[in-house]
C-alpha cells in the first residue's frame, strides 16, 4: 500500500476509535491493541508494550499518546500527525456541541441510559486486553511478582506514577543484582516548574494555560481537574460547578478525557476558547511522542533499558488491570450491568473477530433496553 493509502488506513482507523472509544485509557489502549496489533499486525506485541511503557514515562494523555505511536508505525510523522488529530477529532466535536448546549441552557442531554451499558462492555474489552498483553510481558517470576505487587499498591491508593516508576526502580535493581554489581547508573529527575504570574482569560492566555498543562500533565486524564481547580476556579476564572459538569462530559464522550479542555475554553471565552484550550492541551504530546518514538527501538538494544522497559510494561499491565477492578466496583451495581458484562465477555473470548465498536455498540443499546425494565 502506498503511504498516501496508509494515511488514508490510519485516518479511518482512529477516527472511528475516537467515536467509540468509552471508558478511559485502558479501554482506548485495549481497543487500538485489538485493531493495530491483532487485525492489522502493524507492530507485534512486545513492541506495542515498548510503547505503552515509554509513554507512561512521559507527560500527557497516555492513550492519545499511544494513537500517535500506533500512526508513526504505519506512516511515519505524517501517521503521527493524523492518527492523533482523527482520534481527537470525534472527541472534540462533540464535547463542543455539549458546551455549547450547557452554555444555551445550563444543563447537560440525559444520556446515561446508553452510558449504563457502554461501561460493563468497556470492561470486559480490557479483561481481554489485559490478559493479551499480561501474556507477553510477564516473561519470569520476578516480572509476576512485580507487577502483582504494582497492582496491589494502585488497589491501595498509591499514585499510578509513583507506581509506574517504583517498578522501573524495582527493575533495575533487580537488573543489577542478576549481574551481582553494586554499579548504579544514576537517574537524574524532570524538575518540572509552573509560571505563578497571574493570568487574564484572553485567548492566548488560555492558549498559554493549558499549553504549560499538558505540558507537565503526568497520568490519567483525570488529573486535569486537579490542575484546573488550581489555575482556573482558585481564581475565579471559571466556576467549580462547570468543572464539575466538565468531568461529567469526559464520562459522557468517546476519546480522551482531555477533550474536556474544549469544553471549559468555551466557557472561558466561547469559540475561540474552545480552539485554543484544545490546541494547548494536546500539542505538547505530539511534540513528545515525535522525539520519543524513533528512540524506543534504541532504548530496547540497552541491557539496563531493556531492564526497566519489561518492568514498566508489566506494571502498565497491572495498573490496566486494576483500573479495570476500580470500574467494575463502580459499574456493576445490579444485576442489567452483570448481565451486559458476562455476554460482553463471551463474545471478546469466544467470538474474538468481533470488532470491539459492536461490542460497545451492543453495550449501549442492551443497556438502554434493560433500564426500560
Amino acid at each position: 500500500m502506498s503511504k498516501k493509502g496508509n494515511l488514508k488506513e490510519i485516518a479511518g482507523l482512529f477516527f472511528k476509535l475516537g467515536l467509540i472509544a468509552f471508558g478511559g485509557p485502558a479501554a482506548h489502549i485495549a481497543m487500538m491493541e485489538e485493531e493495530v496489533v491483532k487485525k492489522r499486525k502493524w507492530m507485534t506485541e512486545e513492541h506495542f508494550l515498548d510503547l505503552i511503557g515509554a509513554t507512561n514515562l512521559i507527560p500527557g494523555p497516555n492513550s492519545t499518546e499511544m494513537t500517535m505511536h500506533c500512526g508513526h508505525e504505519r506512516g511515519g510523522w505524517k501517521g503521527l500527525f493524523v492518527a492523533g488529530a482523527c482520534f481527537i477529532f470525534p472527541a472534540v466535536v462533540i464535547t463542543a456541541i455539549f458546551a455549547w448546549f450547557y452554555q444555551k441552557y445550563g444543563q447537560l442531554p440525559q444520556v446515561e441510559p446508553f452510558i449504563y451499558g457502554i461501561k460493563p462492555a468497556v470492561i470486559a474489552i480490557i479483561i481481554m486486553a489485559a490478559y493479551r498483553l499480561g501474556k507477553k510481558a510477564v516473561k519470569n517470576v520476578e516480572l509476576a511478582i512485580l507487577g502483582i505487587i504494582t497492582g496491589v499498591a494502585c488497589l491501595l491508593g498509591v499514585n499510578e506514577i509513583a507506581a509506574l516508576f517504583g517498578a522501573a526502580l524495582l527493575g533495575l535493581l533487580l537488573y543489577f543484582i542478576k549481574k551481582n554489581t553494586n554499579t548504579l547508573t544514576g537517574i537524574i529527575p524532570f524538575l518540572l516548574f509552573q509560571i505563578t504570574e497571574p493570568l487574564q482569560v484572553s485567548t492566548l492566555k488560555i492558549l498559554l494555560t493549558f499549553l504549560k498543562v499538558g505540558a507537565i500533565l503526568y497520568g490519567s486524564g483525570y488529573v486535569l481537574f486537579a490542575f484546573l481547580d488550581t489555575e482556573l476556579v482558585a481564581n475565579g476564572w471559571l466556576t467549580r460547578q462547570a468543572l464539575i459538569d466538565a468531568v461529567a462530559i469526559g464520562q459522557m464522550t468517546p476519546g480522551p478525557v482531555l477533550s474536556t479542555a474544549t469544553f471549559i475554553g468555551w466557557q472561558m471565552n466561547g469559540l475561540a476558547g474552545a480552539i485554543a484550550a484544545t490546541i494547548g492541551i494536546f500539542l505538547p504530546s505530539f511534540l513528545f511522542v515525535l522525539i520519543l518514538n524513533p528512540l524506543i527501538p534504541k532504548m530496547r538494544q540497552s541491557k539496563i533499558i531493556r531492564a526497566i522497559l519489561d518492568a514498566v510494561n508489566v506494571a502498565a499491565v497491572a495498573l490496566i488491570a486494576a483500573v479495570c477492578i476500580e470500574m467494575a466496583k463502580d459499574t456493576l451495581t445490579d444485576w442489567r450491568t452483570i448481565l451486559i458484562l458476562i455476554a460482553s465477555l463471551v463474545v471478546v473470548f469466544i467470538f474474538k473477530k468481533v470488532n470491539s465498536a459492536f461490542i460497545v455498540l451492543g453495550g449501549a443499546i442492551l443497556g438502554y433496553l434493560l433500564s426500560l425494565c
